[in-house]
């Protein structure tokens, strides 16, 4: 079973293209929704999301685990993928698949195309206990830059509001007291596959080196040249889920 986390402003559509490979292959997968994203794009956001932390995140995402029956392989993107660190420390997945995954507390992850990518939603008062949502333009640069323009608009439409909370743990995880974005590298033991992008502006390759370095113990990292943060759509998707497919195929037996 593999149990998928989507990332910032997403949902379980971003993960048809992986679902259709994945389940063709016999596995089952179970994407899940983070709390208060399930709404339609242009809705007014529940005002709880401004201040819904990570750790909140984590603990509704524990909740969904426990009631699988058994323990899944994780997979996340993006936010999702610092989502699934955190449950891996938890001991929750017998394998941990990190797709561009934000870094936790104590990686350096800042660069100018971070800056670029939040600066117009970070410079708005009180950003940090707000709902968030880029603007067209902000969206285009920071993480679909490599999809068509059709392709790119649908995708946006798509998007829905994200926690200024949890943006605040993870961009700023040093002025963060709780240290929600924190993750003990020593209580990960299961397998780690780390994927990374070389056009990546939101998190860079990099950013993503420095997340695989953190589990080399028990981490495998590849980059793709040809692909940037939105890899779970972008043209050339296919190489990336089949490569993902494989590394899970070769992992099974270990976990």
């Amino acid at each position: 079973m593999i149990f998928m986390v989507h990332g910032m402003w997403a949902g379980p559509w971003c993960w048809k293209n992986y679902r259709h490979v994945l389940e063709s292959a016999g596995y089952r997968c179970v994407a899940t929704t983070l709390p208060y994203h399930d709404m339609a794009p242009h809705d007014i956001p529940d005002p709880r999301l401004g201040t819904t932390s990570l750790l909140d995140y984590v603990a509704a995402l524990e909740r969904e685990i426990a009631r699988l029956g058994e323990k899944p392989i994780l997979m996340g993107h993006s936010m999702g993928g610092l989502l699934v660190q955190m449950l891996g420390a938890r001991g929750l997945g017998k394998a941990l698949v990190l797709l561009t995954p934000a870094a936790p507390a104590g990686l350096p992850a800042v660069s100018p195309s971070v800056m670029r990518s939040f600066w117009r939603m970070q410079t708005t008062w009180g950003w940090w206990r707000k709902p968030l949502r880029p603007t067209p333009a902000d969206a285009r640069y920071a993480l679909l830059h490599l999809l068509p323009e059709a392709q790119r608009r649908q995708t946006y439409e798509r998007f829905v509001f994200e926690s200024g909370r949890a943006t605040f743990e993870i961009g700023f995880w040093f002025l963060d007291r709780r240290g929600a974005s924190r993750v003990d590298a020593s209580s990960i033991t299961c397998p780690v596959l780390v994927v990374g992008a070389a056009q990546d502006r939101m998190t860079p390759a990099a950013v993503v080196r420095r997340v695989a370095r953190k589990y080399a113990a028990v981490a495998t990292y590849r980059e793709f040249e040809h692909h940037a943060h939105w890899i779970v759509e972008e043209p050339g998707w296919e190489k990336v889920a089949h490569y993902t497919l494989g590394w899970i195929e070769a992992t099974k037996h270990a976990v």
